[in-house]
């Protein structure tokens, strides 16, 4: 089948295994730019951690934690090219703040993040890991914040609260850390009773915000 274009002053004429050409050659390049070496995929390791808030699922790549969400109910633990990451020194640096979190204290280090997403979610998340352990603020102040490193006028509290509901790398870029304007535990995909425990855990009085982030 061929296609062909009667306008132009020469005619284009392009067979289907041209155009299959010209989208392959994109998905090369795209491909090449995300995985950084050729077109191989990068492996995803996988893991479970037993927590006193529920069980927790982390994924990793050789960059970095990919992820760190509670089970949900019919959550699958590994999905097709995933490996059993169990002795991985991303996924044991992560049990290792695991351990020192839920034993109620504050770990004091991060392990290797690999956060993906675009240049607003990275910026909403990476203002999320400045918010202090114990700490909360509200979706108002987040997007004070976002927008002031952005250098814009103002910013909707809804578009970063979508931004926050991205984060796939729970409790380390702490989502949980932020409430709504009037101290209610809102928006936390892992549930608000789980919200609550956590923050009780970091010891917040569940009374009045800590105000501004401080950048």
């Amino acid at each position: 089948m061929k296609y062909t274009c009667p306008p132009c002053s020469e005619r284009l004429i392009w067979s289907i295994r041209d155009i299959q050409g010209v989208i392959l050659a994109g998905l090369r390049k795209v491909m090449k730019v995300r995985c950084g070496t050729g077109y191989q995929r990068m492996t995803v390791y996988t893991g479970i951690y037993q927590s006193a808030a529920g069980e927790i699922l982390l994924s990793c790549d050789e960059e970095g934690l990919t992820g760190l969400e509670f089970r949900r109910e019919g959550g699958v633990l590994r999905g097709a090219g995933e490996r059993e990451g169990r002795k991985h020194p991303v996924l044991c640096e992560t049990r290792r703040w695991l351990d020192l979190y839920f034993s109620g204290k504050e770990p004091g280090f991060v392990p290797p993040l690999h956060m993906t997403g675009t240049p607003f979610r990275m910026q909403v998340w990476k203002l999320l890991l400045t918010i202090p352990y114990g700490k909360t603020t509200t979706y108002g102040e987040l997007a004070k914040a976002v927008a002031g490193e952005m250098g814009l006028a103002g910013m909707s509290p809804q578009a970063v609260g979508g931004a926050v509901g991205h984060n796939k790398i729970w409790l380390i870029v702490p989502c949980h850390r932020v409430i709504g304007a009037d101290g209610s535990l809102t928006g936390y995909a892992g549930g608000i009773d789980r919200k609550a425990l956590l923050l009780k855990l970091e010891g917040w009085n569940g009374g009045c915000l800590d105000g501004r982030i401080n950048l």
